[in-house]
């Protein structure tokens, strides 16, 4: 009697097999391979570039449009696109690009390329549970893994520090997060934007289709945030203190204005318990119609965006207030530590052999992905600060090439500077300037308080032959790359 149910079980097994085979193949049309070849720059020399190229998803969604990932698009040379896994590889181009987003679009004038591709159609509802499939073509064939989702989430964007709406799926997918299609019922339901552990990230269609609706009428301002810090309300005695009359509710602001230009309402220790008309709890979730508890920060950036004002009630000494909040577009030059310079060459200066870079977290990844640990501490902790008017950014003596000017300074490295002849430094285009005015013929470089240094002197007069020198002997072409001031 055993053998005919294990005859079943094997029917059952190839036709459940059979039927996923199907239903990826439907996707055949709609998914393509890109192919994106790009400069990549070592932030410890930074005048040296290599080629870089990968190899990612995209899905067709519109008229000469595919959507994918933003994720390593940046300072790109060419783009090409492959349709049905094999064959001829056709010139593209970015036709837009949201890197906070993570989201772009590529589109190609070649109209080979176009046809028999076929437009993927959305998700008209969104799915808080239940299975998916996560399709792609890879060695020349369309493989499809099946996906569980686990949860959504608002939680930090692969590319920026901003929180917003994601979803969490679980599948025996192998090296994924590069922009998989994740489908159901023949229905686009998102791409995967990373993947560690059995559990891909994925990019949602409700976070995705507003945004592309707006870019395709220009009218996408970009993505907000909140530039307050708040606080959930653990211990009841705070509210106690704020004097709170009626239930416990909202969150308290602890740090605010941080976006610098950006005039805000919003005081610390003012109690937020209302955001456009949605009731704040004491966790800094609203209730969402289609997921339920979600963090108050999905509201600046999947809601509502930049630069829309919004009504918010605080409960400030003793009383209800509402305020007009204008919700500031997020920025990478936000920080002072800038997350990532995109389409961008570093930024250097070479004075004598002394090397100047700003301070940014592409350069402090060059530690590797522990960077965080591994990195030299003093530079790590300028992560935490924010920017002020005096400070917006820091710039820093990254290393010393050895040279006869410099002898004795070859060690230093790693200090962030203060002042140059007395000006103060936060840009390279300040430290370029405060080289042409030196201080009785020497040029005085100051660190800032705690370095192990307090400061170095050079020769004015002897630098320009030392600086000439220096990029004979390394065989750099030129000694500096500036930013636009």
């Amino acid at each position: 009697m055993r053998y005919p149910f294990l005859l079943f079980i094997c029917w059952l097994a190839g036709l459940l097999s059979i039927s996923a085979a199907q239903r990826s193949s439907s996707w055949e049309n709609s998914v393509v391979s890109l192919e994106a070849s790009r400069r990549s720059y070592d932030y410890l020399q930074p005048w040296a570039r290599r080629q870089e190229t990968v190899t990612k998803s995209g899905v067709v969604i519109g008229p000469r449009q595919i959507l994918t990932t933003a994720d390593y698009l940046h300072d790109i040379t060419l783009v090409r696109v492959q349709k049905n896994g094999r064959g001829p590889w056709y010139s593209a181009k970015l036709a837009w690009i949201d890197y906070h987003a993570n989201l772009a679009l590529v589109t190609s004038a070649d109209s080979n390329l176009w046809s028999h591709l076929k437009p993927a159609s959305w998700l008209p509802k969104p799915m808080s549970r239940g299975q998916v499939e996560l399709v792609r073509w890879r060695n020349g064939r369309l493989e499809s893994f099946q996906g569980d989702i686990q949860q959504w989430a608002v939680k930090k964007g692969k590319l920026t520090w901003v929180d917003y709406l994601q979803m969490e799926v679980s599948s025996e997918i192998n090296a994924a997060g590069w922009a998989e299609a994740v489908v159901v019922d023949n229905k686009l339901v998102g791409i995967t934007s990373s993947h560690a552990d059995n559990r891909c990230t994925v990019l949602p269609a409700p976070f995705v289709r507003p945004i592309l609706q707006a870019q395709n009428q220009n009218r996408f301002p970009g993505l907000g945030y909140f530039d307050f810090v708040w606080q959930k309300i653990e211990n009841p005695d705070i509210l106690a203190y704020l004097k709170l009359t009626g239930a416990p509710r909202g969150v308290v602001v602890v740090d605010g204005g941080l976006k610098l230009g950006h005039a805000s309402p919003i005081q610390p220790m003012d109690l937020i318990v209302k955001i456009d008309g949605l009731d704040i709890d004491n966790e800094g979730d609203y209730q969402d119609p289609d997921y339920g508890k979600l963090s108050i920060e999905n509201i600046a950036s999947g809601r509502l965006w930049a630069n829309r004002s919004v009504p918010i009630q605080v409960w400030r000494s003793g009383e209800l207030k509402e305020v007009a909040y204008t919700i500031p577009k997020v920025d990478y030059a936000d920080e002072l530590v800038p997350l990532a310079h995109y389409d961008q060459e570093p930024e250097y200066l070479i004075a004598g052999g002394l090397v100047f870079q700003p301070l940014t977290e592409p350069y402090l990844r060059s530690w590797g992905s522990d960077w965080r640990r591994k990195a030299p501490f003093r530079l790590v902790y300028y992560t935490l600060e924010k920017p002020s008017v005096e400070k917006p950014s820091r710039v820093l003596l990254s290393t010393v090439l050895p040279d006869r000017t410099t002898i004795g300074y070859q060690d230093h490295r790693f200090l962030v500077i203060e002042r140059v002849n007395n000006r103060p430094i936060s840009r390279l285009n300040d430290l370029a300037e405060a080289l042409k005015s030196p201080v009785g013929g020497f040029q005085v470089i100051e660190f800032a308080p705690g370095e192990s240094v307090g400061k170095l002197v050079l020769n004015a007069s002897r630098l320009e032959d030392a600086t000439a020198r220096v990029l004979q002997h390394f065989g750099i072409q030129k000694d500096r790359h500036l930013s636009s001031p």
